[in-house]
């Protein structure tokens, strides 16, 4: 069944709630945007769900028309990690390969960034790409973050800073709408 609620979301679904909100000209695209970030080619199936990030990503990257871009400058220091996803409950595991930002590299990132640009980070944990996502905001020099927090109960706006200072991390990927 396909849901999409304006009453509550996960990091996941606030990602693709604005990000549809913000493709679409009126709710009937709203609602076909929808399908076509949150599932592999708009069919609404677990199977084809993008349960894991690194997926979510990619399909999102070669989608014909509006594709994402991965922000990765040449200046910038990334590494690429290797995982076996394997952390969804009855979903079959799969081998992926992405690259990220180090936690140290971020500052050098940090100028290459704008509003609405979508930050994902990289999990430390062996069978998992991704633990957190959100939009940034450039307000000067700084960068916020927009994301659904469940501690805070709710889509807050944070300081990108405090928000790496209290967590930890393998690094981070920056996607570009």
């Amino acid at each position: 069944m396909f849901v999409a609620s304006f009453d509550g979301f996960d990091c996941v679904t606030y990602v693709e709630t604005i990000l549809a909100l913000a493709l679409a000209s009126d709710a009937k695209q709203f609602e076909d945007w929808l399908r076509r970030i949150r599932y592999e080619s708009g069919a609404v199936q677990w199977k084809r769900r993008n349960h894991y990030m690194t997926e979510w990503i990619r399909m999102n990257s070669h989608r014909k028309n509006k594709p994402l871009h991965v922000i990765v400058p040449e200046d910038v220091p990334a590494v690429v990690k290797e995982r076996t996803l394997d952390d969804v409950p009855d979903y079959p595991a799969r081998d992926v390969r992405f690259k990220c930002v180090p936690k140290p590299g971020i500052r050098k990132l940090a100028p290459y960034l704008q509003t609405g640009d979508l930050i994902f980070f990289a999990s430390t944990r062996p069978k998992l790409d991704v633990f957190h996502c959100g939009i940034l905001v450039r307000d000067g020099d700084r960068l916020l973050m927009r994301h659904a927090a469940r501690s805070k109960g709710g889509v807050v706006e944070q300081d990108l800073n405090d928000f790496l200072k209290a967590n930890r991390m393998a690094g981070v990927i920056a996607v570009r709408p």
